[in-house]
């Protein structure tokens, strides 16, 4: 019968099985993850601790003592932030596209691993025939009269099944899938490399819009005053106690003061339609309402020991993955030198009902073979020397990366230590300015200055108010990329195990069981 056939094929299969993991190895060389570009220390830490550098509130930490502390923008304590921040995992495009991305390489590893099962297939054919003639049968011919003008009719019935087996008895397959399954870790740190991207962007952006609405506060503030100063003038030169001249230097400074907020307002909304962006949102429907902001200082980020760079930065856990997916198909192109081992079955019956089986009609074969390429112009050995060169760029990569991410904590430790230095002298000449606006048109006034002096004090204010603010911009924006450049709080203990992303699971089948005939499911005839 057909079912004892496909039970018989079953224990053809178990046999190959056996051999295949009795015979099995897996022949290239197994990874080892470089460990030799780490450098001890920071500089920057070297310069803390001297006295006369030394920042206040810095402390030595221990390996990922910032990872798994929760969402990292939070040590800003800006809810706004928190909220916008939020939305990026669920809403961003870019990030939906590397999570889609990641969801393809976990197929491509099942694609690999198909390669270490048999192949079935499966065919029915019924064929119905007719000749001139007259011929005449009794049940259970091959023939049978169909009229009385002599023709036969002929009904021919086969079945087949055939397996096809490569069996992976150096590994080829199994190098191929350890490849794919670190390639699935590689996408997965493309996603959190792609998500604390997005993440790191829309801050930057929030905290040059919190800048530019301080800004234009401030500028508002200020006209204020100016236009004060212009009605004053105003009145005195209605009464002649004062020049047109200094009542249009008066005007001209209200202007240009109103043209320059304009400008911080075109700024705001190039920052606000880029969080909307950053939120998967249109800009059209996205608003974020104007406050000061009140924000004086960052909070403190500790750089921590260099070597924790290495699990905390995804696009650094990539670069090393990626090594491994190289490494693994080094040994692929190995595997390549060596013959191609196969079982190849097949079960088949043919006769003149469509059902059952007998002896009679059953066959079956059963073929092991092997291939070797004798002769191929140097195609396999050029082919593992490529594998050789990819590894070897691929390390070259790998320190590229964790020196630029060396480089860009050390660029971002030394922006924050000056421009803390900078800002104490900044919001002094701030206050001073303040102070030298009203100093001088009080004095003006009186007469005992003329009013290019006032001009003067108020341009002096409009240029302490912005480099004290840019300075304050550009620390929260350097703290920003520290964390980034720290990694986020990320941690290469999130990726997906490659064991589990390479263990071999059921495969399923190719069409499911209630979508096949009942013969198929049932053959014992009745």
């Amino acid at each position: 019968m057909l079912g004892g056939g496909f039970r018989r094929f079953g224990r053809w299969g178990a046999a190959g099985a056996a051999i295949g993991l009795l015979a099995g190895c897996t022949v290239g060389p197994d990874y080892v993850r470089p460990n030799d570009v780490v450098p001890t220390k920071f500089k920057e830490d070297d310069l803390k601790k001297t006295g006369a550098l030394a920042r206040k509130g810095w402390k030595p930490i221990t390996p990922l003592d910032l990872a798994d502390r929760g969402p990292w923008w939070r040590v800003f304590g800006d809810p706004e932030l928190t909220r916008l921040v939020s939305q990026v995992r669920v809403s961003n495009q870019t990030v939906a596209a590397a999570v889609a991305a990641y969801d393809e390489t976990q197929q491509v590893i099942r694609e690999g691993q198909a390669g270490l099962f048999p192949t079935l297939t499966a065919s029915y054919n019924a064929t119905r025939t007719h000749t001139p003639g007259s011929s005449s049968s009794s049940s259970g011919s091959f023939t049978y009269s169909s009229s009385s003008s002599g023709k036969s009719a002929y009904n021919f019935y086969t079945a087949a099944a055939n397996a096809n087996w490569q069996l992976d008895v150096w590994g080829r397959i199994r190098r191929t899938v350890e490849a794919d399954a670190a390639a699935a870790q590689v996408s997965a740190a493309d996603l959190a490399n792609a998500t604390l991207s997005a993440q790191i962007q829309l801050a930057v952006a929030y905290f040059n819009l919190r800048a530019s609405d301080e800004l234009q506060a401030s500028l508002e503030d200020t006209l204020v005053e100016f236009k004060r100063t212009r009605d004053i003038l105003k009145n005195q030169y209605a009464v002649g106690t004062s020049s047109r001249a200094d009542y249009i230097t008066a005007d001209n400074q209200v202007l240009t003061t109103e043209a320059t907020a304009i400008n911080v307002g075109v700024q705001r909304a190039q920052y606000e339609h880029a969080i909307a962006i950053l939120t998967g949102q249109n800009p059209a429907d996205f608003s974020i309402p104007r406050r000061r902001w009140k924000n004086k200082a960052p909070p403190v980020v500790p750089a921590g020991l260099p070597s924790t760079l290495l699990e905390r930065r995804p696009d650094i856990a990539a670069a090393e993955r990626q090594l491994q997916q190289l490494n693994a198909l080094i040994g692929v192109a190995v595997a390549n030198f060596y013959p191609d081992i196969s079982l190849t079955a097949a079960l088949s019956f043919a006769g003149p009902k469509p059902w059952p089986v007998t002896l009679a009609t059953e066959a079956w074969s059963l073929v092991g073979a092997a291939t070797q390429t004798v002769f191929d112009g140097g195609l396999l050995d050029a082919q593992l020397q490529a594998a050789k060169a990819n590894y070897v760029q691929g390390v070259a990569n790998y320190r590229q990366t964790v020196l630029t991410a060396f480089q860009q904590v050390e660029d971002q430790l030394a922006a924050i230590r000056l421009l803390s230095r900078q800002l104490k002298p900044l919001n002094q000449a701030l206050k001073e300015a303040h102070d030298a606006v009203g100093f001088y048109f009080n004095q003006y006034r009186v007469g005992t200055v003329a009013f290019t002096s006032v001009v003067t004090a108020q341009g002096t204010l409009l240029t302490s108010i912005e480099a004290e603010l840019s300075a304050r911009q550009s620390l929260f924006v350097a703290t920003v990329n520290l964390i980034s450049a720290l990694g986020g709080g990320w941690d290469a203990a999130t990726l997906p195990p490659i064991d589990e992303l390479s263990a071999i699971k059921e495969p399923p089948l190719p069409v499911p069981v209630s979508a096949l005939p009942a013969t198929f499911t049932s053959p014992n005839t009745q």
